[in-house]
């Protein structure tokens, strides 16, 4: 009986507690809408804040909620997750322009002047709250990667002390842009290959001593560009990417070189390089056997190298050339 009673109670507490907890998961239940269940199984749950809302959730939420939002806000997930949301909704997706993120700074080390070595906390946040950060150029990039801690991606690196992103990788969530405490990460169209690589707001001549990659507002590219496609804005060229026809006239005219073109295909110009060096490599392996065969067998006749051509006339001269030694 000392064993029976304590089972027997630990029995009744157990079946009243599964009783209260059955009603409470009853009566006291979240609705869910199954509508943002299957709109969140679209998304790719990066919980960037890309689109605007506070997470995957709230955005799938928003649309199951209101089906007017555009289903193609979700940058990570692209053209999929579009038409995804646009089916459970039953609406259009719409077009989604591919988007990627771009650093304006092109001022690497040994570039851009420093004013003073900087000891504190290796983050670019922290930094720039020090005298407006160790360079001269106070809208250059910082350089310690408060872009690459933000990207899930591993889409951005720093390289000689400024940031780059592999556009490859990148899929315009814009974690990076946030980021960035001097605003140089920029969100634009992927189809758009002419950038600016500078977005200093000084003037030209104290550019000219802060960095060797500045823009000085020279005008020029204004001046080349035949669709008003890039404007000097704030002592810097801006570029507009829906008037910007890839022409590359402005980059041409640039006299500090800071704008950059893009081409069409990245991995093209690595595979004509390997072209032409495996088209050599036989090619220069071949032209000394050539030349240096005859040389290395007919060693000890140096002076009969030059008459290589006429090998047949040496043989004639030297047959009759026994005799007269005979004689």
């Amino acid at each position: 009986m000392g064993i029976v009673t304590p089972i027997i109670l630990v029995s009744i507490v157990g079946v009243v507690a599964g009783v209260g907890l059955t009603l409470a998961a009853k009566f006291m239940a979240v609705p869910v809408d199954e509508t943002a269940v299957k709109i969140r199984e679209c998304l790719p749950g990066a919980n960037c804040g890309g689109c605007g809302f506070a997470g995957c959730d709230d955005y799938a939420a928003a649309l199951a909620a209101d089906p007017t939002i555009a289903p193609n806000m979700c940058a990570p997930g692209g053209a999929a997750a579009a038409a995804g949301i646009a089916a459970v909704l039953g609406v259009e997706a719409g077009s989604s322009e591919p988007m990627v993120a771009r650093v304006h700074c092109t001022g690497a080390n040994g570039v851009a002047k420093e004013s003073m070595e900087y000891q504190g906390f290796s983050t670019c946040a922290a930094a720039k709250g020090f005298f407006g950060g160790p360079g001269q150029c106070k809208n250059a990039c910082i350089g310690f990667g408060d872009c690459v801690a933000a990207c899930k991606y591993d889409a951005i690196q720093v390289v000689n002390g400024v940031a780059w992103v592999d556009m490859e990788q990148c899929v315009a969530c814009g974690a990076c842009t946030k980021a960035c405490p001097n605003s140089l990460i920029r969100l634009v169209p992927k189809k758009s290959r002419v950038w600016v690589g500078c977005s200093s707001t000084d003037p030209g001549k104290i550019t000219r001593q802060v960095c060797d990659a500045g823009c000085i507002a020279c005008k020029l590219c204004e001046k080349a560009c035949k669709f008003e496609a890039i404007k000097v804005e704030n002592n810097h060229a801006v570029i507009d990417p829906d008037k910007c026809k890839n022409c590359g006239l402005c980059a041409k005219a640039c006299p500090r070189h800071i704008i950059h073109m893009i081409p069409r295909k990245p991995v093209a110009p690595k595979a004509a390089a390997a072209a032409p060096a495996k088209e050599e490599a036989p090619a220069k392996e071949a032209a000394p056997v050539k030349e240096t065969a005859p040389v290395k067998e007919e060693a000890p006749v140096k002076e009969a190298a030059p008459e290589k051509a006429e090998a047949p006339a040496q043989e004639v001269p030297a047959k009759e050339e026994a005799p007269a030694k005979d004689e």
